[in-house]
């Protein structure tokens, strides 16, 4: 795995319904769940993401991700603008 592609990862998806301030949690693990079986080649069982996160810009949030085998990881993802697309900072090993 390339540390780096997965650093550089873009969710860029209008994650919040028009007009909306809140993300929409149900996109945003679908997402993070596609990302990273693309870049780890492994199956995601379950992402779980905070529900009820308020859109402002710059503000970060994280996500628990639970691959095949039970390996448990942590994504943060930052808020880059106003549409909700989000920047994947990074993917820890839960623990870390």
């Amino acid at each position: 795995m390339k540390a780096g592609a997965a650093l550089l990862a873009i969710l860029a998806l209008g994650l919040a319904a028009c007009g909306e301030t809140v993300l929409d949690t149900g996109k945003t693990e679908d997402q993070l769940a596609a990302t990273r079986e693309k870049e780890t080649g492994n199956k995601v069982e379950e992402v779980d993401c905070p529900s009820d996160v308020e859109v402002v810009i710059g503000e970060t949030l994280e996500c628990t991700i639970v691959e095949a085998g039970g390996e448990r990881s942590t994504a943060t993802l930052k808020i880059r603008n106003d549409d909700a697309d989000l920047s994947l900072l990074s993917v820890k090993p839960s623990g870390q």
